[in-house]
């Protein structure tokens, strides 16, 4: 069973102190997690090399609070974009915070403070979001559990619940780098879905569902993040040369978590494959992480390409497409979605 311990991590801009939790299983694989914003802080795997930290984040919780990246965040209550930040429900029309040009971005959820309980290997935490908060209607509450496990697999579950109807879709925003340094674009990537949502230039998609086939967006059969960097594939250009797509899963018919993505590092021997409940995944691989002013841990400097997060959801604007899997949250229903994270080292696991 992994062991959980727990530092101070400063005060919040509020006056809140802010606390890291650090849980460490018996192999040696580490998570900390901060309960500002449920914060993936790092994840440390051991590997041929020494210990790796896999996750990009800061030394402060001024860093977290002065960059709009999202580093290692939780967020919501929409996570991805919602179209010209507004929506229409019930026959009324709410608007929403425009803080992504002209669309609502991810939420408030990653600057809330978490309360905190400790179930063996597991943190859960809890928090409310007030009707009207970013524009939303109904009280929702957030229950976020993160558990280790002793085979090297960490758990993200979500559950909420709104007194109200409302739009919900949930991610945890963690850039992974398995080289621990330097940018991703050697490491290998496969994910499990042959289509993907095409976007605008405000990258919100277009409602179009296409085939992966045949494209530099196809990462059917694995291949290097960046071989297609710079190729100018126009899809790619509309978000700053990279990818910031959002990826229908190949489902495993009757499985409660299908595998969506497998990710590996040549340099380290790490891999890590993601499993998640959810029904889409969005790729994006930091394209504009040099715009993040403060610091990386350890004083580094944020670089275009530095991570990839693999953002498990439903899909964005899914309110202007009535095709699209339905994201509304019922009043006195539960919302929840699973996403699994398993590291492996060495052979363990083949090779991609």
């Amino acid at each position: 069973m992994a062991t959980i311990t727990s530092r101070p991590f400063g005060v919040d801009r509020n006056g809140n102190a802010v606390t890291e939790y650090v849980m460490t299983n018996p192999a040696g694989l580490t998570v900390s997690v901060l309960d500002y914003g449920a914060i993936i802080r790092s994840i440390v795997v051991p590997s041929k090399t020494g210990p790796v930290d896999v996750v990009l984040g800061h030394d402060t919780i001024a860093d977290y609070e002065n960059e709009d990246a999202y580093t290692g965040s939780f967020v919501g209550r929409y996570a991805n974009r919602i179209k010209n930040a507004t929506f229409t429900l019930g026959g009324k029309t709410y608007p929403l915070q425009a803080n992504n040009g002209p669309n609502h971005l991810h939420g408030s959820f990653s600057s809330k403070l978490y309360r905190v309980k400790i179930f063996g290997d597991s943190l859960l935490l809890e928090a409310e979001s007030p009707n009207g908060e970013d524009g939303f209607p109904g009280t929702m509450k957030i229950s976020v559990r993160y558990t280790l496990t002793t085979d090297n697999a960490f758990r993200m579950e979500y559950r909420v619940s709104s007194d109200a109807d409302t739009p919900v879709n949930l991610t945890n925003h963690s850039y992974f780098n398995l080289d621990g340094e330097g940018t991703i674009d050697n490491q290998k990537l496969r994910l499990y879905c042959s289509h993907y949502l095409e976007g605008d230039a405000q990258t919100c998609p277009t409602g179009r569902i296409l085939p992966v086939q045949g494209t530099p967006m196809d990462f059917t059969a694995g291949k290097p993040i960046g071989r297609d960097f710079g190729c100018g594939y126009p899809q790619m250009e509309l978000v700053g040369d990279g990818y910031d797509h959002c990826y229908v899963i190949d489902r495993a018919r009757g499985a409660s978590q299908s595998i969506c993505a497998w990710a590996s590092s040549d340099k380290t021997g790490i891999s890590m494959k993601v499993y998640t409940t959810q029904p889409g995944v969005q790729l994006y691989t930091a394209n504009f992480y040099a715009d993040v002013k403060t610091p990386l841990k350890g004083g580094k400097k944020a670089v275009k390409h530095a991570g990839f997060a693999l953002e498990t959801q439903h899909y964005p604007c899914s309110l202007s497409y009535p095709e699209f899997p339905s994201t509304i949250l019922h009043a006195g229903k539960v919302f929840r979605a699973t996403t699994t994270l398993r590291f492996f080292t060495g052979k363990q696991c083949g090779r991609l």
